[in-house]
């Protein structure tokens, strides 16, 4: 494998072509991979994700890509879970019984509706809040001195469809949050583990100003 190998991991969940040409677009040697072998070799790691966490996380398993993906983590790799991606990271999820990753302390909680609607344009329904929060929303930088985020401004709009977010117990692990009913987190990041709910390759050119910077890492 060529040095500078970017590996999206293919656990056969998520957009992984549309997550390939993102990374393709910002200069990176990206290949998509099933292989634990691949993964093992890479020198950064993509985690996307579109579906249930349970089912997420028996994939990797049958697969056997959960100690490559870990082993790279405590390597020191890059690594950037993408939306389900960064629900994996965490111990649980209200949504399965299966364990997550475990790498951050914490767990996926499922939205759920106010007894008022919020004001604003991502909201609407009579009665409250709709689930999935699908669409486009901003963000709230908890730690501007993330490198994912260099170069994004205050009003980008990134696109997210998802109906559990995580609630880490490290807040320092706490790098964007997001208002929808609640204020969620929308991206962690801890050392060399970067996460967002949100679909940067979806998000168009605010999107792809993360994936470079990922890149560039």
């Amino acid at each position: 494998m060529k040095r500078g190998m970017i590996v999206v991991v293919d656990y056969g969940m998520g957009n992984l072509r549309s997550v390939e040409k993102a990374f393709e677009k910002a200069g990176a040697r990206v290949r998509v991979s099933s292989r634990p072998g691949d993964v093992k070799r890479a020198d950064k790691v993509v985690l996307p994700g579109v579906g249930a966490f349970g089912h997420a996380m028996r994939e990797l398993k049958a697969r056997d890509l959960v100690e490559p993906i870990l082993e790279k983590i405590k390597e020191g790799a890059p690594f950037l879970g993408l939306c389900l991606g960064l629900q994996l990271l965490f111990g649980s999820s209200e949504e399965a019984r299966e364990k997550g990753l475990g790498v951050l302390p914490g767990g996926v909680l499922r939205f759920s509706a106010p007894a008022t609607k919020p004001a604003g344009p991502s909201f609407g329904g009579k009665g409250g809040l709709k689930v999935p929060h699908m669409g486009w929303n901003t963000l709230a930088l908890r730690r501007k001195d993330c490198p994912l985020f260099k170069g994004s401004k205050p009003k980008d709009h990134f696109y997210f469809v998802h109906s559990y977010y995580a609630a880490p117990k490290e807040k320092s692990a706490l790098a964007a949050t997001t208002d929808y009913g609640v204020s969620f987190c929308s991206a962690v990041w801890k050392d060399n583990v970067f996460a967002t709910q949100f679909h940067p390759e979806k998000s168009q050119a605010a999107g792809q100003v993360l994936i470079r910077n990922f890149v560039r890492i």
